[in-house]
Formats: structure tokens, sequence, C-alpha cells
């Protein structure tokens, strides 16, 4: 793949092979395949975990990292189009990512530039690398991807990586529930994705209703800067809350995972719970971006 720009640009045997790279680099994360190489970090929206994992990937592969974490200090705050900053960004390094506020931004990016195109984000849209660290996460946890109960909870209407998780999952026959208020839900389209490719799930408003039967439970953020309404954010931000004794009863294999940041939807008592892993989680990160960026370079 010359750029990864959403997970439904991903096959089967993509995936698997990432996750395989990404297993590799957790055993050596520390070697000189980009040596030479220089990346551009490209950050129209504020990040933590996404852009640190990507330059800690880069830097411990023995690359070099340039660009901005904030696009005031970029040349888009005096007027320059998203096109004239790519193809400009192109000349300078040999792989771009890129994480933007617009939906499609990062499809645009991949079509202008000269360089590959990896989007961190773009809008509530995709969030593939996202994607393939919680994939590797999950089979490292469960040992397995298929046949699996994930649970997702929360902003579905928003949550680009709910979404991209949800594509990715169609190879391997999950069954989903659909956690979220009427205003929340998931997008009709992901629906019909589910429909089109015969995958289970049903929609539920009460988080209770599903503990007991999940093997995944992926926790999200109310994403307050996607509400152009603030009174409807007050309405839903607080309407899920995970504590430690409502993982009472649930299976021995449960996974709590969340692309993080969280604000109140765990509450930190759950974070001593051997099911909590979405620090860990936030660790495999490092490989699996350390997996896209190697495969997508060619240098494996």
């Amino acid at each position: 793949m010359k750029s990864l720009v959403s997970i439904s640009d991903c096959s089967k045997e993509y995936i698997l092979r990432i996750l395989d790279l990404a297993e590799k680099f957790e055993q050596n994360p520390n070697n000189k395949l980009l040596d030479g190489k220089l990346v551009a970090t490209l950050f129209f929206e504020p990040s933590t975990r996404t852009r640190l994992s990507f330059e800690t990937a880069v830097n411990r592969l023995g690359g070099r990292v340039i660009g901005f974490s904030d696009a005031a200090t970029s040349s888009s705050s005096k007027g320059e189009t998203l096109k004239d900053t790519i193809k400009m960004v192109s000349n300078y390094v040999d792989l771009i990512i890129m994480r933007h506020p617009v939906e499609g931004a990062a499809r645009l990016a991949s079509e202008v530039a000269s360089v590959p195109v990896i989007n961190a984000g773009d809008g509530a849209n995709q969030h593939p690398t996202q994607t393939m660290l919680d994939l590797y996460s999950i089979k490292k946890t469960q040992g397995k991807l298929e046949d699996l109960t994930l649970s997702m909870v929360g902003d579905l209407k928003y949550g680009r990586t709910v979404h991209s998780l949800l594509m990715a999952m169609r190879f391997f026959n999950p069954k989903f529930n659909f956690v979220a208020p009427k205003e929340l839900r998931m997008p009709e389209q992901y629906i019909d994705y589910c429909r089109k490719h015969k995958i289970s799930f049903r929609e539920i408003e009460d988080m209770n209703d599903i503990l007991k039967e999940t093997d995944i439970l992926y926790m999200t953020r109310v994403q307050q800067e996607r509400f152009t309404d603030l009174v409807e954010y007050e309405k839903v931000k607080n309407t899920y809350t995970l504590h430690n004794a409502m993982l009472d009863g649930s299976k021995d294999n449960l996974k709590i995972l969340h692309p993080l940041p969280r604000v109140n939807e765990i509450s930190e008592d759950v974070d001593d719970n051997p099911k909590a892993y979405y620090f860990e989680q936030a660790r495999n990160g490092v490989y699996a971006r350390q997996a896209v960026i190697c495969d997508i370079l060619g240098l494996i």
C-alpha cells in the first residue's frame, strides 16, 4: 500500500501481516530501519498518544521527525490550503503522518502528495493505525480475533476509532453490542455496513445488559469538540461511567479498551483491575505504528 488512509482499503492479509510485524517490533523495537529517513508529523488537531507514539516509533527506528503539533504554528493559519501544504512538505520528507479535523482530508492528502501518507485521524471518519493497535491488543489478550463479542460504549456517532474497528473486524466473525444514547448511536452508514457484511449486532442503551457476555469492552469518550451545540453535549456527557464493582460476574477473559484520553467514562477504581488494558493498549501503538511505517516504506 502506498498510503494508509482508511481501514476499508485493507485486506485481511494486510491486517494480519501488520499484526505479525507488530509482534516482531515488540520483541525488538530499537533498530536502524529508518536510518536516513525523514518523517513529517502534521497535526492540525490536538493529540497526545497518537503523535507521541508515532514519533517514538520513528525515533526508535533511527529516523528523524519534523512537523507541527498545532495548526496555528503552520501557514494554514495564513490561509494556505491543505493541498499546497501537502505538496510543499512532500518535497522534504519520505513519509507524511497527518491528523486533520475535516473528514476526507487524509484522502485528499494522499492524492496530492508525492510520498506516502498515513491517516492519523480525520474528523469523525477514520483512524486506521488506532485500529491496528486495537486489533493487536485484542489478539494479544484473547489469543485470537475470531468469534468474539465486542461491546462499544459511549460516543458511537463521532468516534472514528469505533468506526474503523467495526470495519476491520468484518473478516473475523464478530458479534457487536452498540451501547449509546439515541443522540450518539452508531451512524446509519455503519449499521448498513454491518447488514451488508452480515455482521451480527444489536443496539442497546443500558451498559449493564451486556457486561456478562462481553469479551472486549471498548469504552469511548463523549467528544465535546465534535458538538456544535454545547447543550446537547451536556445532556449526554455523563451517560456512561464504568465502575469496578460493575465488572463482578464478567467473563474472566474480558479486557477493557479505550483509545484515550478518558474523562469520566472509566472510574479510576477500574485501573487496578487486571481486566483494564487501556494503558497497555496505548503502548502497543508504538509497535503497530512501527509495522505500518516500515511496511509502507517497503523496509520489511
